[in-house]
């Protein structure tokens, strides 16, 4: 039997662990790398709200259970069962962060495999541009998906 699929990334990003936190919680941060705007701090038990710059959708995030600076869970599936994010921020040096992340459990099915590629490339890419805002103040986002509006 095949297990249950996950969406995974990973990547080392040469910040402190409290940078690398607080760039993935706080929304002003978030709309230099990952989304155009949100309605607040993603903190546990909060609800919050994330746009796009590629997409016209508003999407309410969830967030779940955070332990400063070392773990960030929410969800964004909109109900769907056993779809949680989880970011594992791991301090390497005082200099030096790994992030892992890990999204949902998806089944062995045509669609969820799709899907499980899919978002394993999206975590990758919110990942890449992490790096970049964060060690190059570089915002990789800015005009690289706007052939998807139309």
């Amino acid at each position: 039997m095949i297990e249950a699929l996950t969406a995974k990334a990973a990547i080392q990003i040469l910040k402190p662990i409290e940078v690398v936190y607080d760039a993935i919680v706080n929304p002003e941060k978030m709309s230099q790398y990952f989304i155009e705007r949100g309605t607040g701090r993603l903190d546990e038990g909060t609800v919050v709200d994330w746009k796009f710059p590629e997409f016209d959708d508003i999407f309410p995030v969830e967030g779940r259970l955070t332990q400063s600076h070392d773990y960030i869970s929410f969800d964004w599936s909109g109900g769907t069962p056993d779809m949680l994010v989880e970011i594992f921020l791991e301090k390497i040096s005082p200099t030096a962060t790994v992030v892992r992340i890990k999204e949902g459990t998806f089944s062995t099915d045509v669609d969820d495999i799709k899907q499980v590629i899919g978002q394993t490339e999206g975590w990758a890419n919110f990942l890449a541009c992490l790096k970049a805002y964060l060690e190059y103040g570089i915002n990789l986002r800015k005009g690289a998906f706007d052939f998807m509006k139309h």
